[in-house]
Formats: C-alpha cells, structure tokens, sequence
C-alpha cells in the first residue's frame, strides 16, 4: 500500500488487504456505522469504486438534526451552521487513526462496514478479459479452419453470440459447443442431425431450431458452404443439409426427368415420365450412372412439357422449382462428381438471377439460353398481344454473364421461362 512519510496509509489508498483484526468493528458500527451516516459512508465507497482520493469535503444539502448530531459526534465538534452539512474527508480519516478504531484509515473502516471494494477500472479490465477468454475457442477453431476466419472475427464483432450468451462464461460455452460442431462439417456421408448432435454436442436437441449452439452453427455452415440467406423452416432445413446434417430426409424433393442409376428411375426414364426423388432415397442410395449432360430448369412445366412432348426421348431434366432444395443439391453434387455437365436455364427475372446465382455457388454450370443476347432475343420476339410484365424485386448479379443483368436493368421487363418454352423444347429435340 502507499505510505505517507509516518509509515500510515496515504489519504485514499486502498489497501491490498483489508484485515478485519486491525478494525474494532464495534466502536466503528457505533460511530460510523449509524443509520445517520449511511450517506457519508454511501459517498466514501462511491470514490472508492470510482478509485478517486479520499480528499476534500462531501456535503449533503438539507440533512436532518439527527444526521448534525451523528457527525458533531463522529468529529467530536460541531459542524458548520450552514443549510448543508459538509465533511471533509481527512478529519474522519484522522480520527479514525487516532481513536485506533481503524488504524489504517477511512478506507480500511468503510471496507469493514460494507464489504470488499472493486475499483471501477479493475472490475472493467476484469470483465474485458473475461470476454476476451469467451472467445478463445474461435481462435482455436479458425487455427484448424483458416477457412472459417471471417466468419470468427463477425461472431466477435457483431455481438450476436454476446446476446446469445449473456455472460462470458456462457458464451465460452456455446462457442466451444459450436466450434466443435463446425470441425466436423461437412459431414460426409450425410448423417441425421439429431444423430450429429449427439455425437458431437452430447444431446440430440442441442442443434434444436430456437437453441443458441443451432443459430450460430448455421451462421457457420453459411460461411462454409455459401448457402443464401434466408429464413423458415424450409431454408433451415435446406441449410443444415448444405453441410450434410439432415433434418428431413422425406421433405426435401427434387423433380426429375429421366435421370437413371436405380431400378426405380430405370423404370420411369422407360417410360418417359417425371420422377420425385427424396433426400432420403438420394443419400442412401445414390445413383450408379450419370449422364454426360444433364439440363436444368427452374419450373415444373418446362419439365412437364418435354415429358409431354419426348417421353423417353427427352435428355436427362432436372427441375429445381425455385431455390435449389436439399435434394437438389445432393444429387447435383453427385452427378457432378461423376462427370455430369450442367446446361442451367431460369426465369428472366431478378429472382430467378438470384436462383441461378445460389446454384452456381454450389455447382458449375454453363447456360442453356441464359445469357443477355438470349433475354434481347427474348424481348424481341414476345407476343405483341401479351403485355410486357415489368421487372420488380431488387437486381442481383450474373457472374456467368454480366451483361445479363445490365439488359435486365436497362429493358426493365421480366420473361418468365413458361414463355421460351417452345424454343427449350427444340433444343431437348436436338434441333437447332
């Protein structure tokens, strides 16, 4: 502690330890620790947190004749005749030392009557380093996974995991949880996420919609995997499985159009007609061939026309029905790690941009009349008799053309897929 030149604590020195044996607690309850005093002691311990001198006067504005008596009696004088009462703070420190009911001064008696003081700045520096220790396991996660950088420093920055938590500790908690969930993604094969969960976090519900562990594991499967933003118990569903956690196996669908690998999809392709292939039947039992090129579309009567018109004929059609589901995923990442091409066509709309742009982060593709030239050629030839649909929703970017989305911004206008319908199907018949 800090000495004056008498060897006695200087004036607002806190001790480093406060030993109750050097304060006579009784003599000091009954001069200082009167209810009459509460506000000077109240005001000491208030300078004490705030690590402020113990110096000066403090002063209460209309004090009542019991609170006079109580400090002409703590001083053994009579205060001033003021309105207000003023105490200067080194006359209680030096009778205190002198009485030897505190011999280390105002500080130590305070300490004894109310209980140990953190400084303000201590307790601050404390509480920063034990958020500081909260999120060590992002940085133990992003030495295994420098993929997973970015996403670590917005967990840090955004507070999202501060909110989740609450409390350092619990937020050590939840990110340790959630680390050791992101080490083990993607997982492959696809597992059930219960099952996960379970073997990872050691509680099938610890990865539940609504728990703290599942909001910021998919904040990471997000990073790892690309997958848009989103929200709903369908794009949740689709998210997990982006990183091979399936939630549903039976759900997820995608629609096809002679695909072969199973007897089953043998069977249909014979026969020319659509089949709905689920999450469940393409993980546990993946597709034995793939086609050297399969075509894609973004809605169901593009598919359902070519069934109509080819039958058996029709080349191998996938439909993605808007944003590219689970299954859809699962089985165009199978076929393009067995050799498939893609050839993708969409709506001429900033949704279905948005569309095709999700699906191009997750597999390559090449586009099948979905280029700017296309949408001009598009625009030209539409049916004067139809009314031209105005473009809405917000523009998006088209990486595989980026002239297509300035010849959407600039005509204004949308071409839904339904209305090239007749020149997809020419290109399914092999005719130019």
């Amino acid at each position: 502690m800090d000495l004056t030149h008498d060897g006695h604590a200087a004036h607002g020195a806190v001790p480093e330890r406060v030993t109750h044996a050097t304060v006579d607690v009784l003599r000091l309850r009954r001069l200082l620790g009167v209810p009459e005093l509460e506000w000077l002691v109240e005001r000491v311990r208030g300078r004490l947190v705030a690590g402020q001198p113990l110096t000066g006067a403090v002063s209460l504005a209309t004090p009542t004749p019991g609170q006079r008596c109580a400090v002409e009696r703590l001083l053994a004088r009579p205060p001033g005749g003021g309105r207000s009462l003023a105490v200067r703070l080194e006359a209680v420190d030096a009778v205190l030392r002198r009485s030897g009911i505190s011999p280390d001064g105002l500080a130590a008696a305070v300490t004894a009557l109310t209980g140990p003081v953190t400084p303000l700045a201590q307790a601050r520096a404390a509480e920063e380093a034990a958020w500081d220790r909260a999120y060590t396991p992002l940085g133990a996660l992003v030495r295994d996974r420098p993929e997973l950088a970015a996403w670590a420093a917005r967990v840090r920055a955004d507070g999202l995991a501060r909110r989740l938590g609450r409390t350092p500790h619990s937020v050590h908690t939840l990110l340790t949880a959630v680390c050791a969930a992101l080490r083990e993604l993607p997982a492959d094969p696809a597992v059930s996420l219960a099952a996960f969960a379970a073997r990872v976090l050691g509680s099938a519900h610890a990865l539940d919609d609504g728990t703290p562990e599942a909001t910021l594991t998919l904040s990471g499967i997000r990073a790892l995997t690309g997958f848009a933003d989103g929200s709903g118990a369908e794009w949740r569903r689709d998210a997990w499985a982006s990183a091979g956690l399936l939630k549903d196996e039976l759900s997820s669908t995608v629609l096809t159009l002679n695909l072969r690998g199973t007897p089953a999809l043998d069977w249909w392709a014979d026969e020319g007609e659509p089949a709905v292939l689920t999450l469940r039947r393409l993980i546990r039992r993946p597709l034995s061939v793939s086609a050297p090129v399969v075509r894609i579309c973004e809605n169901p009567t593009v598919l359902a026309a070519a069934a109509d018109a080819l039958g058996p004929a029709c080349p191998p059609l996938i439909c993605l029905q808007g944003q590219p589901s689970a299954a859809a995923l699962a089985l165009l990442r199978h076929l393009h790690g067995n050799g498939s091409t893609f050839h993708y066509h969409g709506d001429f709309d900033w949704g279905g941009l948005r569309i095709a742009g999700a699906l191009l982060r997750r597999v390559p593709w090449r586009p099948w009349r979905y280029t700017a030239p296309d949408y001009r050629r598009a625009l030209a030839v539409s049916d004067p008799e139809l009314p031209p649909r105005a473009l809405t929703g917000v523009p998006t970017r088209t990486p595989w053309d980026p002239d297509l989305a300035d010849a959407l911004a600039e005509a204004g206008i949308r071409v839904e897929e339904e209305r090239e319908l007749d020149l997809l199907l020419s290109d399914l018949r092999g005719r130019p």
